[in-house]
């Protein structure tokens, strides 16, 4: 597990947000690496918030910055993180754009969030926080939404990774090439059981019934191009992968075969869109509706931006030379 060292651990403090606490704990521990302790608050919060004496936070209406204080201090004492070196760190801003911020400034490997699996027209429309997290920030992150599977046990002082089946969701291209890397490199270095999926999506059926005799034709070769390159996959590395090739919408497929074979962790390359409205970055919809459905952790892993959200199948091309 040595690839997370430097664990982010964005809080608000409340007991949903601690739910991921022992997933950073372990993943630093596990890395002999630390835990930044992540708060972004709406007002102006003094760098030496820790060492101020209670009387002076009780003076000129700073009633929240003592409570902030209080909540940091409570964190801090908690059993996980026995033994761990552990930094605080409280700014003021946008929570999304600071943490991708922090992941710069304070080397981040990896930063663990909670999320809400709420549905409905309203969450379709506008990403929860735990999504603009990953769609910003420019390193893995581990998205926790509980009740779910763990795969992190904590018994007194100790902490421990049991990572028994891990699955990579891959749709082999470029947006795939580091989620497959790490996620050879976790299951080579936990022992787990590695799974790897390609979802031929609906719409391929949708063009079938459009367009009858190209459609059809078209659908034939990419089912046998799909079991080839499942094939080449299973065969590269030094671990066996177990492949499984699914016809659907991308996102319900891979929740089911999360759910069948009883993953601990989701595996996904993150491609990230600029948004219609010229808002902020946003992640593919496949991808936000795994992680607010997957029966287990699922770790978001950034490829960089791309200019197209259209999903596509190609072999890698040589570059030419001039």
């Amino acid at each position: 597990m040595s690839s997370f060292r430097n664990i982010l651990f964005p809080t608000d403090f409340t007991s949903h947000a601690r739910s991921a606490l022992k997933y950073a704990a372990a993943f630093a521990r596990e890395g002999r690496g630390r835990v930044v302790l992540f708060s972004v608050q709406t007002g102006a919060v003094p760098a030496n918030l820790m060492t101020l004496p209670e009387r002076v936070l009780q003076q000129d209406e700073k009633n929240w910055l003592l409570e902030l204080q209080t909540e940091v201090k409570g964190l801090l004492a908690d059993p996980l993180l026995q033994g761990l070196e552990v930094e605080p760190v409280i700014v003021e801003g946008e929570p999304a754009h600071e943490i991708a911020r922090a992941v710069r400034d304070y080397g981040i490997d990896l930063v663990t969030v909670v999320t809400h699996g709420r549905r409905g027209l309203a969450r379709a429309l506008w990403g929860s926080t735990a999504e603009e997290i990953i769609a910003e920030a420019p390193c893995p992150v581990l998205t926790i939404r509980p009740p779910q599977h763990d795969f992190v046990e904590h018994r007194g002082a100790e902490t421990e990774i049991r990572l028994n089946r891990i699955l990579l969701a891959t749709n082999f291209r470029p947006s795939s090439i580091a989620a497959t890397h790490l996620a050879r490199e976790l299951a080579a270095a936990s022992g787990a059981e590695m799974h790897a999926t390609y979802v031929i999506g609906d719409y391929f059926e949708q063009i079938s019934v459009m367009f009858p005799e190209g459609g059809r034709s078209a659908l034939s070769r990419m089912r046998g191009e799909v079991r080839d390159r499942m094939q080449e996959f299973a065969g590269e590395g030094e671990s066996r992968v177990i492949t499984h090739v699914a016809e659907g919408r991308p996102y319900a497929e891979i929740v089911r075969l999360a759910a069948e074979t009883d993953a601990d962790l989701i595996v996904i390359g993150t491609s990230v869109h600029a948004s219609l409205f010229g808002g902020a970055p946003a992640l593919g919809s496949e991808i936000e509706r795994v992680v607010r459905n997957a029966p287990c952790p699922v770790l978001c892993v950034p490829s960089g931006r791309v200019v197209t959200p259209l999903p596509a199948f190609a072999r890698s091309q040589p570059v030419p030379q001039t």
